[in-house]
């Protein structure tokens, strides 16, 4: 395998999310610092819909407009829908201070379909 030698740099990470404090020191690799992150940390909450929503995945679709409607305050980095209901994995963290306020923002009027509830209970994956 060909190497070369680095005339400068370090083994600094690609990027440091959530820190505002300017650059990780050189020591952070041996300071149980994370150096090579896989994304940014998430809050997990999950709705619950009035009647299944899995027929509702398509464009324009009932769960499209949920995630729509959600993004208005955070990023969706993740979802799962099983059957009535949707998990989401959004950032940043705290952009909804609680379950009652992430019901707020997702639950889309729509026609035979509603958010019925929200839990912090973390992120369910489909059980088919």
């Amino acid at each position: 395998m060909a190497t070369f030698t680095r005339s400068n740099g370090d083994a600094q990470p690609v990027f440091h999310i959530d820190v505002a404090n300017g650059p990780v020191s050189p020591s952070a690799s041996t300071a149980a610092t994370p150096v090579n992150l896989a994304g940014p940390k998430l809050d997990f909450f999950t709705v619950t819909a009035n009647t299944s929503v899995a027929g509702q995945q398509g464009v324009n679709g009932y769960v499209s407009s949920v995630i729509s409607a959600v993004q208005q305050t955070a990023t969706v980095a993740m979802y799962q829908v099983d059957g009535t209901l949707i998990s989401f994995g959004v950032y940043p963290t705290g952009a909804f201070a609680n379950a009652s306020a992430f019901l707020s923002a997702a639950n889309v009027a729509a026609t035979g379909f509603q958010l019925n509830s929200a839990a912090t209970t973390g992120f369910k994956l489909a059980t088919s």
